[in-house]
């Protein structure tokens, strides 16, 4: 019998599944650990203009796929094209999405927030669903605290610069009708990406907000450590890296660091051996930092970034030309880790990998710093920016189940920076739930409801809401 599109049981193709998804994962909140969502509009409870704006501002997923159907630059990105008309070839386009995630995080989001189910987007529905989600983004429950609330979102964590004031945070934080936890996240990248042609005046930025000229190595891991006391003071709990590859040394001495640090702040052309040690050593700092304020570390490994020019120098960073990078990982990144638990001082930490033939790598690794003091103190992260779909998200999980503990898993987060992306927790819930629904079916787990239930609620939300709510 054939199944209707994204319906009730969308997904769950046994008994099993069905029951674990309805009775226990669907109703769960959501721990949203990882994304970029601006702070701002949840502070000011910003009201959407349309719907086109809303999906189509920034969502590189979206611009890479439509440049993959033929769509003209202008209707992506152009400065002079209305949302109307990038919001109409984006519908006429869809119907070559079928194959893609995008063809149903799409109509999720048209089904749950703007009740548009057994509508298909094309260009012969496109206008209806412009009027129709349109008409409820300008009603007030539709805000960006209002879609929040429909998804059940409990917690943000944001990714937000050292230099940020993080008065947003502390707004929102002090805002009684604010019903939700929105956490910032210490993104520290820039300060010790020595190689970046920003590099310098990013010091100088962070020299500001420290109060203090940055003049030396010292100094910047002591303007680090006044900004991580900042963030801790707004409710941060955890920090994020983002490594194009992963590089590791052993720590140099502080002369070394300094010349280093100087030739970068001057603007010099640095070796790979000067960049990997610098690199090594903040990283080292950082994580040690991490561990005396009892936060998380997540690691986002291998991306290479802006990988085609003249979309680059047109456009800028995130516009979707990024892809997987298939360096080596296992040996750095067992040596950072290992520096850091020789001391004690290795905090609690997620690892993601671009490359999806890294996940072996990544769980096994994952699985030589569990120390018996924290469940899962070292996760293997979920399917990350193009593995976050069906066939990359259970490849994740198997792996992490026969090489680790899927029980201890974080489960799932959104990595992004729509307020209309929330379902991707309902897409992952339902493939966690298919997946040992057919365990269950197969005989390969007991079919005991309270065992296997359990575990989905600790993946959906439980073990999420004890790193990041220090819920018991």
């Amino acid at each position: 019998m054939m199944q209707p599109f994204l319906g009730p049981n969308f997904l769950l193709e046994t008994e099993a599944a069905q029951k674990l998804y309805h009775e226990h994962a669907a109703d769960m909140p959501i721990v949203d650990y990882h994304n970029h969502l601006c702070p701002q509009v949840i502070a000011e409870n910003h009201q959407f203009d349309d719907i086109g704006s809303t999906w189509l501002a920034g969502d590189h997923y979206k611009w890479r796929a439509m440049r993959w159907a033929g769509v003209d630059e202008s209707l992506i990105t152009g400065t002079k094209t209305s949302f109307k008309d990038k919001f109409h070839a984006f519908a006429e386009v869809m119907p070559k999405f079928l194959g893609n995630p995008l063809y149903h995080w799409t109509h999720l989001e048209m089904y749950r927030y703007f009740g548009l189910e057994g509508v298909t987007l094309s260009a012969k529905t496109a206008d209806t669903v412009w009027d129709v989600c349109n008409a409820k983004l300008a009603k007030k429950q539709f805000s960006a605290r209002g879609l929040l609330s429909m998804q059940n979102v409990k917690m943000l964590g944001t990714t937000d610069d050292p230099c940020d004031d993080l008065r947003w945070h502390k707004m929102i934080a002090q805002d009684a009708t604010c019903d939700m936890v929105v956490r910032p996240t210490f993104r520290p990248d820039p300060a010790f990406k020595i190689n970046k042609p920003t590099f310098p005046a990013y010091m100088q930025k962070l020299s500001k907000a420290a109060g203090f000229a940055i003049n030396s190595y010292e100094k910047l891991l002591e303007a680090l450590a006044l900004r991580l006391n900042h963030f801790d003071a707004h409710g941060c709990n955890a920090a994020d890296h983002g490594l194009d590859s992963m590089l590791f040394c052993a720590v140099p001495s502080s002369a070394e660091l300094n010349r280093i640090f100087n030739s970068g702040r001057d603007g010099a052309e640095l070796s790979i051996d000067d960049v990997t040690a610098f690199q090594s050593a903040v990283q080292v700092f950082l994580g040690q930092e991490y561990a005396k304020r009892n936060w998380v570390m997540q690691l986002h490994i291998g991306a290479t970034r802006n990988n085609r020019t003249r979309l680059f120098k047109a456009l800028g960073p995130d516009v979707g030309v990024d892809g997987i990078d298939d360096r080596e990982l296992a040996i750095p990144l067992n040596q950072f880790l290992d520096t850091l638990d020789r001391d004690k001082k290795l905090p609690r930490t997620v690892l993601y990998s671009l490359d999806p033939t890294k996940n072996e790598v990544v769980v096994t690794t994952a699985g030589n710093f569990q120390d018996g003091t924290i469940a899962g103190k070292v996760q293997a992260g979920t399917g990350w920016w193009h593995n976050d779909q069906l066939d990359g998200m259970e490849r994740q999980m198997t792996q992490l189940a026969q090489m680790g503990l899927l029980s201890q898993f974080l489960g799932m987060l959104t990595d992004s920076r729509s307020f209309l992306s929330f379902p991707r927790h309902e897409y992952f819930r339902r493939l966690l739930c298919k997946m040992v629904g057919e365990w269950m079916a197969n005989g390969h787990i007991p079919a005991d409801y309270d065992l296997t239930g359990s575990m989905i609620k600790d993946i959906c939300y439980r073990n999420a809401a004890k790193w990041f709510l220090d819920e018991k």
